[in-house]
Order: C-alpha cells, then sequence, then structure tokens
C-alpha cells in the first residue's frame, strides 16, 4: 500500500507539472488541457478503485459483480436526476388517483413554484386546501368573482358567525341570494399560502361546499390547463 501511495503521489505530480508547462499552448499530449485532465483524473481513480479491489482479497469475478451493481446504481440515480420532472408528474397522477383532490406542490426548471391539480371523476377541478389551519374543500370556479365559503365551512374554520352581516348580493346556482363579508388570517393551496384574504360566507344551508374563485386566482403568476391538470403557478 505504500508503495501504491507513492506511485499515486506521482502520477498526480507527472499531470501537474505536464499542465503547467503546457498552460500557454493550451494542450496536453495532444489533448486540450481540460479533456486530458479529466482523463488523468479518472485513471488515478481508477487505479485507486482497482488497487482497492485486488487488495481487499475478494475474487476477481465478486469485483467485477460489485463493479456492475455499483454501476447499475449510478446509472439508475443518473437516469433518475435526468427524468425527475416525468417522474414527478407520474407521483402527481399517482397521488391524485389515491388521494382525491390532493395539491401537488413542486419547483419548475426556472424556481417557480407550482401547484397541480386533477380533475374529479366529475369533471371539475377541487382541491382540499387549509384556511386558517384548517381543511376546506373547494370547488375552483373561474366564474365566481371572491372565495365563497359555505356557513358550514365558516363555522368549521373558527368564523364567528353569529356577527356576521348577510348584504352582500350574490349569483348562485339556485338564484339572488345574501352573502357576509369574513376576512382569513391563512389561505393555503398546497404550499401556495396567502394571508388576510377577503372572502364571502353564504346563509346556512344555501351551498354545499366552498368556491375558490378569481380573487385567488388573480392572486398567482398565472395559471393553466393542460389535459385534465389544472396548474398553478406562484
Amino acid at each position: 500500500m505504500g508503495r501504491l501511495l507513492w506511485i499515486i503521489i506521482a502520477a498526480i505530480a507527472v499531470v501537474t507539472l505536464l499542465l503547467v508547462s503546457n498552460h500557454e499552448s493550451g494542450m496536453t499530449a495532444g489533448y486540450d488541457n481540460d479533456a486530458f485532465a479529466r482523463a488523468a483524473y479518472m485513471g488515478i481513480w481508477g487505479i485507486v478503485l482497482a488497487a482497492g479491489l485486488l487488495g481487499s482479497g475478494i475474487s476477481l469475478v465478486d469485483s467485477v459483480r460489485q463493479l456492475m451493481i455499483w454501476a447499475v446504481i449510478i446509472l439508475a440515480l443518473v437516469a433518475g436526476y435526468q427524468y425527475r420532472y416525468e417522474l414527478q408528474d407520474i407521483g402527481s397522477r399517482v397521488t391524485a388517483g389515491l388521494i382525491p383532490a390532493s395539491a401537488i406542490s413542486s419547483l419548475s426548471d426556472d424556481g417557480t413554484l407550482t401547484v397541480t391539480l386533477t380533475k374529479s371523476s366529475g369533471g371539475h377541478f377541487e382541491v382540499n386546501g387549509k384556511v386558517n389551519g384548517k381543511y376546506v374543500h373547494f370547488l375552483i370556479d373561474t366564474g365566481a368573482s371572491s372565495i365563497v365559503l359555505s356557513y358550514e365551512d365558516a363555522q368549521k374554520i373558527g368564523i364567528n358567525t353569529d356577527d356576521l352581516n348577510f348584504t352582500a348580493p350574490i349569483m348562485t346556482a339556485n338564484g339572488t341570494s345574501k352573502a357576509a363579508h369574513a376576512r382569513l388570517d391563512t389561505l393555503q393551496i398546497g404550499d401556495i399560502r396567502r394571508e388576510n384574504v377577503h372572502a364571502l360566507v353564504t346563509q346556512p344551508e344555501m351551498m354545499r361546499g366552498s368556491l375558490l374563485g378569481m380573487s385567488f386566482l388573480e392572486t398567482l403568476h398565472g395559471f393553466n390547463v393542460r389535459g385534465d391538470r389544472l396548474i398553478l403557478l406562484d
């Protein structure tokens, strides 16, 4: 091992001297200096690994088998990194299938936070968001100008419904009605979070579920529909 160490040190010294002496020309042994340095680096590491395997007493067959296993692991890691976004997409679809109305958060290539929603079996985009730390099921409605909470959801998240004033006119599927103005401390859809958000609360039993309207969507940098997916860009 002592002799091997000196051989490695000598090899590094020779490579260094060659690169320094050929710095001006930019070429060493007919190769670009960067390419020569990379090849020398890999060669030295190859010597170290080969010496380690041979010196360990492991048979040649076992050594080759171990090298093949590590090569497969490294290739799998490289492939996983190269196709990470495609794998994210597959994971999103699997998660959406297992957990309806789930919001899948991720970062795009340019660092933008995105949240992906998958269309429900009913043909609508729905999501389980968090309001004031409590889960609320929302229907995404681009036709609604505001966030609209059902009376029951408002109670669930801690709004004092006894103090609400139902004076704001709204249009629903059942016609014109009245709603009350309210403030939400926090609203979170996936990893997208907003604070001090205005919302409307409907009267008791007037609406089943809550709506996530344009007053939230307009706070985003954008949103788009790709097939059965709605992508929110923070």
